[in-house]
């Protein structure tokens, strides 16, 4: 089997096990954490940090890791690049639980937010920047992409609200309120930056 094969069995393995884990989670987890106590919780399948719970928690994570590899792979890139992209985003991930594990820490909490604000502001430089030398559909394709950026700094900025709100002394027993707005500007974010790939490859292959 050719390299490039391998890729495309890896990137299919992916997506039915990052989909299945999703629908199981949507379906399944979401309900029991959300019906049942911790006690009731913990008699069934889906106890808090057992093994169903963790593989469904890995799921997608997972899924999108490999979905990576197998794409990766199935373009021609080096062996060393593949390793590289794996091991880097495996021991990311490790660390930032490491580091999750240690408790609330408010200054990485806000450092991590200016980061990506700066970063944020420092891909729309450079998007102008590459953006003066574009025309006709590669331009509409990295207009799509500026939408997709914005959309998702948004969701950033009200991600750090609700994940923070439990540390804020002032805010004890407020109700949560839901992250449905959070979920659509993710959705666009994403939908968006899929328009500004599709309308590069569109024009690539016409």
């Amino acid at each position: 089997m050719t390299k490039q094969k391998v890729g495309l069995v890896l990137f299919g393995i992916a997506v039915i096990w990052a989909i299945l884990w999703g629908v199981i989670g949507s379906i399944f987890v979401g309900s029991a954490f959300k019906n049942l106590t911790m006690d009731e919780l913990n008699q069934t399948m889906w106890a808090f940090m057992g093994t169903w719970t963790l593989l469904w928690s890995f799921g997608v994570p997972l899924g999108a890791l490999v979905a990576g590899i197998g794409l990766l792979l199935y373009s021609g890139a080096k062996g060393s690049t593949v390793w590289k992209y794996g091991i880097g985003i495996f021991l990311a991930i490790i660390i930032g639980m490491t580091i999750g594990s240690l408790g609330h820490i408010p200054p990485l909490f806000g450092i991590g937010g200016t980061l990506i604000l700066l970063l944020f502001l420092g891909i729309l430089w450079l998007w102008a920047k590459e953006r003066m030398a574009l025309k006709d559909a590669s331009a509409t394709a990295a207009d799509f992409k500026l939408v997709g950026y914005v959309f998702m700094l948004i969701a950033a900025w009200y991600i750090c609200g609700i994940a923070g709100q439990p540390f804020l002394k002032a805010l004890e027993g407020t109700p949560t309120a839901s992250p449905i707005h959070v979920m659509i500007l993710l959705v666009l974010g994403w939908l968006f930056l899929f328009l500004s790939h599709y309308k590069s490859y569109k024009q690539q292959v016409s």
